[in-house]
């Protein structure tokens, strides 16, 4: 009986070593086909990246390990079955989400990291950023949500308690569905956000009166970094709700006006031909809009526009501000006279009474 016992034993040990080999050395096959693959540019897979793959593939093959009864027979812990299994499903679930999001992720910085966010015209860069950013967040969202699911479900009584909520889940939906109505309409708004991208990251918009940048953009919220670093949170519902303004939706070019209210004795040509110079001298301007206009006339003054483009709208700020200085120079130097005046006609009352008299 004694040698039985041992027999048993000594089959369990050769079978839990013999498994154990086969998983290591599938282990390590599998590690270095990853970093093999890494150095090709071509696959998916970068060296940095197997690193963060490793760790989830070790927890599944030693889930494996767990749930072998041969070691259950070495340990003589044969009575403790189901907390191995249970251990093993949980620890199997718990490691293979883990691999699934760094998957994800992987797949993700594989893609961004080929666009360039840094360039002036990044705008498909910006799409494929928000985009991702946004579907990895739901993806991930509902992968965790369907491994606690899963993992509740595999004890016998939480699942018997799954089937009584079940069975009243009509008016369960009901109370949820109104309870959670702003909740559900504003991850669907981030979802819309992501297919019909009225707004994509760093986006030049003015939203409730500020002008900013889209930082950062969630399932739920929005932060515009407004141009003094200050931040803006709206919900996702506001860009699908709210009107507001986005200056780089199709492009990174904008045009730049500059008002200037002068005297009507002003040389519009020797304006027009000043304004050329100093956008000539600047790198700032683009070279392709450059005109001035009178837009108004007033009793006292005229209103002069003038309208440059730039590559973009930080630049386009630059150099508004840039020619409204210069501008101003121009004419403080060359044509005072220009400047805005206030006429004042003043006659002699005692003459006219004469005049009168006679």
């Amino acid at each position: 009986m004694l040698n039985d016992f041992f027999n048993e034993n000594y089959k369990a040990l050769v079978f839990l070593l013999g498994s154990f080999t086969i998983l290591l050395v599938a282990y390590f096959m599998l590690l270095k086909v990853l970093r093999k693959l890494g150095k090709n540019p071509k696959y998916i897979i970068a060296p940095s990246s197997v690193k963060k793959v490793s760790t989830p593939i070790f927890l599944i093959l030693l889930s494996i390990v767990i749930r072998m009864g041969s070691l259950r027979q070495l340990l003589d812990l044969t009575h403790l079955e189901y907390y191995f299994r249970k251990t093993s499903t949980l620890l199997f679930i718990f490691a293979f989400t883990w691999l699934l999001i760094k998957i994800i992720k992987i797949i993700k910085e594989h893609v961004t990291h080929s666009y360039d966010m840094n360039t002036s015209n990044n705008l498909r860069a910006r799409k494929v950023a928000t985009q991702f950013n946004i579907l990895e967040r739901i993806i991930i969202f509902i992968i965790i949500i369907l491994a606690c699911g899963i993992a509740l479900m595999s004890f016998d009584s939480i699942r018997e308690i799954g089937i009584s909520v079940f069975a009243s889940a009509g008016v369960a939906g009901i109370i949820i569905g109104f309870s959670a109505q702003k909740m559900i309409g504003t991850i669907l708004a981030g979802i819309q956000i992501a297919i019909a991208q009225p707004i994509k990251l760093d986006d030049v918009v003015v939203v409730e009166g500020e002008w900013g940048r889209i930082e950062e953009i969630t399932l739920t919220y929005v932060v515009v970094k407004i141009w003094d670093k200050r931040r803006l949170i709206l919900p996702t519902t506001y860009f699908i709700d709210k009107p507001f303004q986005n200056w780089t939706k199709s492009s990174a070019d904008i045009l730049g006006t500059v008002f200037l209210y002068t005297d009507y004795s002003v040389p519009f040509d020797a304006l027009r031909k000043e304004l050329t110079q100093i956008l000539k001298q600047t790198d700032l301007w683009d070279g392709e809009v450059n005109n001035i206009q009178v837009t108004d006339s007033k009793v006292n003054h005229i209103e002069i526009r003038a309208l440059m483009s730039a590559k973009d709208s930080s630049t386009a700020w630059d150099l508004r501000v840039h020619v409204r200085e210069k501008l101003i120079t121009f004419l403080q130097q060359n044509y005072p006279q220009s400047l805005p005046r206030t006429r004042l006609r003043l006659e002699n009352i005692e003459a006219s009474e004469n005049t009168t008299l006679e």
